[in-house]
């Protein structure tokens, strides 16, 4: 089904985020693993395997619409020095993932690409109720009990 060139170009903007974040969450496991953080290693290696999902997810689409899934692209990675600092560049990227997943959902409806707009849905509830949320909570934890205690709860 050919699709709307301007639909197939932003969910390509989408794939780069999505890979762009994917690489990312996959350095920071390692090095979280590396550090011995079992936790959150554990959890950012399954942030990778979301990441992986949804850029399958908008790849499928891309195909669909007959467009050309550009996977040769990515943003500038903000790998962290510490564990503060890698949540919150991982926050970031996800806070740019959100934004722009709300803007190909407006172009989606402005469109009338409905079906293009529930396959972007389900990225969006992952990225603002699991994603988000999650690290949100993880900086608020290291706020209220201090690094060295956030640390030690996460080996």
């Amino acid at each position: 089904m050919k699709g709307d060139q301007e639909i197939i170009d932003s969910l390509n903007r989408l794939l780069t985020h999505e890979l762009t974040a994917m690489d990312q969450y996959l350095v920071h496991a390692k090095m979280y693993e590396d550090w011995d953080l079992s936790k959150l290693h554990a959890r950012i290696a399954h942030e990778f395997e979301d990441e992986k999902q949804h850029a399958e997810a908008l790849i499928e689409r891309i195909l669909f619409l007959e467009g050309h899934p550009d996977a040769s692209k990515r943003d500038a990675l903000a790998i962290g020095k510490t564990v503060p600092e890698m949540l919150q560049n991982d926050l970031d990227v996800e806070y740019r993932v959100q934004e722009d997943l709300r803007k190909v959902v407006a172009l989606c409806e402005q469109k009338q690409d409905f079906q293009t707009r529930n396959v972007l849905m389900p990225l969006l509830e992952d990225t603002e109720q699991d994603h988000i949320y999650w690290l949100e909570q993880q900086l608020r934890l290291i706020d209220k009990i201090g690094l060295p205690n956030y640390l030690q709860s996460m080996m």
